[in-house]
């Protein structure tokens, strides 16, 4: 019988749905910051996303399965204990996070960030041309859960759309082409929008970096949706600067906080949210991670067995 430790923050309806889904296992729920050192070293298995450093001693742990997409923090070697796998809720966040990604695409668009800065000042002021997405070729930096989710929507307003991944494939429902990231410095020039959904990796560290973006099209809109370190934010600040960036908008920035002197605040056309996209702000994304988990939980038992 395994003992399930979840320190996500689930409903009853979630609590009902795992205990109906595995019956054959023994359910904790506590708080992140009020599980007790008892709890966790009874543990099987977790759900959630506990202290990194509470984790190595933890000789009962078999199965760590995080309710975030991101899973870099835990990777690090002496983190886990010997034989634990590590599950995170990838595929999850797609709806969530595409569609922040669609708004904060369209506000650009539209320069809704500029009339939204207009009406602090009690000023009425047309703000001239604005851009459709139906005209726009959007290419898409990560076409996974997060990038295919986005794409599909930006291709049903009209959008072409490219994406980006580690091998080029066909054409898909969701892409009119899909490029391997070797192909990356082609696609860039061509792209009146560059949307970004990469995970953090060694190997996506400023992914996005001063070379490539000096090789965007000049006034294209750049959109971040994945991993602030993904991108060399110093280098774009200084694009948009320049003029050869028209906007970005991002939901992820280093460092997170961002601190309240960074001249990132007032930029005039920089759209900034923090680091909401994901989370639990659309209830969905929760039912979608309990899913999610009781899925990875059956597979993983039965392959012990």
């Amino acid at each position: 019988m395994k003992n399930i430790l979840v320190l996500t923050r689930v409903t009853d309806h979630h609590k009902n749905l795992l205990e109906q889904s595995l019956p054959d296992a023994v359910f904790t729920y506590a708080a992140p910051k009020q599980v007790t050192d008892e709890q966790l070293s009874k543990a099987n298995i977790i759900l959630g996303n506990p202290k990194p450093e509470q984790l190595h001693s933890l000789t009962n742990l078999t199965l760590l399965q995080l309710h975030t997409a991101g899973s870099e923090q835990y990777e690090k070697e002496g983190i886990l204990p010997p034989n634990c796998r590590l599950c995170s809720a990838s595929g999850a966040y797609g709806p969530a996070v595409s569609e922040h990604m669609l708004a904060l695409t369209l506000s650009l668009c539209k320069k809704l960030h500029r009339y939204r800065d207009n009406q602090q000042q009690n000023l009425w002021k047309d703000e001239g041309e604005v851009l459709s997405i139906s005209e726009l070729s959007i290419l898409v930096i990560g076409a996974g859960d997060i990038g295919k989710h986005y794409a599909r929507m930006c291709k049903a307003l009209g959008a072409y759309t490219v994406g980006i991944r580690r091998k080029a494939s066909e054409p898909s429902s969701e892409f009119d082409e899909l490029l391997a990231a070797e192909q990356l410095d082609f696609a860039l020039p061509r792209a009146d929008v560059v949307a970004m959904a990469l995970p953090y990796t060694a190997q996506t560290h400023h992914f996005l970096d001063e070379r490539r973006l000096k090789l965007m099209k000049p006034g294209a809109l750049l959109i971040n949706g994945g991993r602030g370190k993904t991108l060399d934010q110093q280098a774009a600040l200084e694009a948009l600067r320049s003029g050869r960036l028209g906007g970005i908008a991002t939901d992820v920035c280093v460092p997170e906080p961002l601190p309240p002197e960074s001249p990132l605040w007032q930029e005039k056309d920089f759209i900034l949210t923090p680091h909401i996209a994901g989370l639990f702000h659309l209830p969905k994304t929760l039912d979608l991670v309990v899913d999610l988990a009781i899925r990875n939980i059956k597979r993983y038992s039965e392959e012990s067995h």
